[in-house]
């Protein structure tokens, strides 16, 4: 089977800036048209201006996920350039774009633990009630929700967003469920430490390349490498699998 995703339109949430950005573009380059969808506007076009210098077909959307009425509008603004939306990629997240506190659990403040909530998790459930109603009308879609490697290896001083994403595979298995009369799927995908970050950055691979000795290839993660399954994901090729959580780590974590 040829995997593509010709003829498909969706959502990138966070799809501005790193990882999301790649998904825009590398979706786009499969044949879909896509919608990168961000808080930060400016960023989303920019991903735009990529994905049409591409080839591909795109639009931009100011988004906070962890607002119910942006949301609405967000997936409003999708059937009205595409009529339809056929995926939902719930990438939006404090983490890296806007970075966390890498502190003891009792550091971390309310304000903090509050605001990952409100994005992590709230902000998926929003994105997914916004979409839900398309989809369920057009009786097929794809959610992927955005977890992290870092659930299965328990990593310290980030227990807000571990629990966080930790809490986006059961939403994940508990929304699949919900769906799947209505020939919807809903997996997650756990990317391993990726470098999100500026490839220029010389703190972050530094940083990023800490996740080395624990893979099984030995090489840094960049957003890039998370695209292929994504679109396997978003595609016809996935349509008989749900509730699933695929870890793309290198070979880090073996679950």
């Amino acid at each position: 089977m040829l995997i593509d995703l010709k003829g498909k339109s969706g959502i990138i949430t966070g799809g501005g800036h790193g990882i999301g950005r790649a998904y825009c573009i590398g979706m786009a380059k499969a044949g879909a048209k896509v919608v990168a969808a961000d808080i930060d506007f400016d960023a989303a076009q920019e991903t735009i201006r990529l994905v049409e210098e591409g080839g591909g077909e795109g639009i931009a959307v100011q988004v906070d996920v962890a607002d119910e009425l942006s949301t609405t509008h967000m997936a409003q603004a999708a059937i009205k350039a595409y009529g339809q939306i056929d995926f939902l990629v719930n990438n939006a997240a404090v983490f890296a774009t806007i970075p966390i506190s890498r502190v003891p659990f009792d550091e971390v403040s309310l304000d903090e633990w509050d605001r990952l909530m409100n994005v992590n998790l709230k902000g998926t459930w929003l994105c997914c009630r916004a979409v839900a109603p398309q989809m369920k009308k057009q009786k097929s879609g794809k959610i992927i929700n955005i977890s992290s490697g870092s659930v299965y290896s328990g990593t310290g001083m980030r227990i807000h967003y571990v629990t966080s994403k930790a809490g986006i595979i059961g939403f994940t298995r508990t929304l699949a469920r919900e769906l799947g009369d209505y020939n919807i799927t809903v997996n997650a995908l756990a990317p391993g430490s990726t470098l999100s970050e500026k490839p220029e950055d010389p703190n972050a691979i530094e940083y990023r390349k800490k996740a080395l000795g624990k893979r099984c290839l030995k090489r840094l993660q960049f957003p890039e490498d998370l695209v292929g399954t994504m679109v396997f994901l978003c595609s016809n090729a996935s349509d008989f699998m749900t509730g699933q959580t695929m870890v793309v780590d290198g070979g880090a974590m073996m679950i």
